[in-house]
């Protein structure tokens, strides 16, 4: 966590210079505003360095940093680079690649990161971004719509019992947003992506991907509905980056994402209300860059900590490895 206290005193010992400076250069106060004036010059650059500090610190009391590099577990197999959602269901911990992929689930080693299980799922992945579970289905998501062009949005509800997929009795969940009036190719600059889901109060909760508004919008989904049905906007909450998952866990919610800066951020919510969660301002955490630690698209919660992956991420400056990433609960601000 960062603490605060050494901007306070910086901030006071420039007071302290600055009141010393200006006794000592009374006599060219009063010449006229040329830009040879070396009080004029400093003006500027004082201007100037103030808007920065005062800039530094206001993004330091609103953000606290939380670096996960050094809380990496493990790199991932090669066949989970594009792992994009995490999912803990009887103490165990499951992942999945995204589009262009085999429909498959993967059970993690929690403490190497290695696979323990690889399960085939009877089930096309067009491009599957999330998946949560009620303790004896999981639920995947179908969703990811990067170009804004999608009418076949689904979620599949797959039984899960005795640590094995029933693939005979897998049930498909077809929904679509209201406020989608169009479906013009508009890639990465549509609000109708989604990557984020949880299961709570007997209802799918989704949390938008919204790449044009830098928002994510909350909607629920009734799984017990068998034709297609549209998803209810119930809140929005303006996250200044996109989300790829969400994990719900004692009264809280989670979202992480990234900005096109490479910057990955964790949000906090607190439940003000059973199924509501953006009436207050999160807890707002920096985990570091995606050059470093990878394209961040999974978190999971438990009582111990927050599990954290991250897909393979090339750049002109290298390449970041899959990653498995676990941070102990102390580590958090409540």
């Amino acid at each position: 966590m960062i603490d605060n206290s050494h901007l306070l005193k910086g901030c006071r010992k420039f007071k302290e210079f600055l009141t010393g400076w200006f006794q000592k250069t009374k006599h060219l106060q009063s010449f006229p505003h040329s830009p040879l004036n070396p009080y004029f010059c400093f003006m500027k650059k004082l201007f100037f360095l103030a808007a920065l500090i005062i800039f530094q610190f206001s993004f330091s009391q609103q953000t606290d940093f939380l670096k996960i590099r050094k809380f990496r577990v493990a790199y991932l197999d090669d066949k989970i680079q594009e792992t994009s959602g995490l999912s803990i269901l009887n103490g165990k911990l499951y992942t999945f690649n995204d589009s262009g992929n085999a429909p498959e689930i993967f059970e993690l080693d929690e403490t190497s990161g290695s696979i323990r299980n690889t399960f085939t799922i009877n089930a096309k992945n067009k491009d599957w971004e999330a998946m949560t579970n009620d303790g004896k289905n999981f639920y995947i998501g179908d969703f990811g719509n990067n170009g804004g062009t999608r009418r076949d949005l689904e979620i599949y509800q797959l039984p899960f019992h005795n640590n094995e997929p029933q693939n005979d009795s897998i049930k498909k969940i077809s929904f679509y947003y209201p406020e989608q009036t169009e479906f013009i190719p508009q890639y990465t600059n549509n609000d109708f992506d989604a990557e984020a889901m949880i299961y709570l109060n007997g209802k799918l909760h989704l949390f938008t991907k919204e790449w044009k508004s830098k928002s994510s919008a909350h909607y629920i989904i009734d799984p017990a509905t068998s034709e297609k049905q549209k998803a209810e906007k119930i809140e929005s909450y303006k996250t200044n980056f996109v989300v790829t998952d969400a994990a719900y866990f004692d009264k809280k919610l989670y979202l992480v994402g990234y900005t096109k800066k490479t910057e990955v951020f964790l949000n906090v919510f607190k439940e003000n209300e059973p199924g509501i969660f953006f009436k207050e301002t999160p807890k707002h955490y920096y985990l570091g860059s995606a050059l470093a630690i990878g394209q961040i698209e999974g978190v999971a919660v438990n009582e111990t900590g927050i599990y954290i992956s991250g897909e393979k991420f090339k750049s002109r400056l290298g390449t970041a490895q899959p990653s498995l990433y676990f941070i102990p609960k102390e580590q958090l601000k409540d």
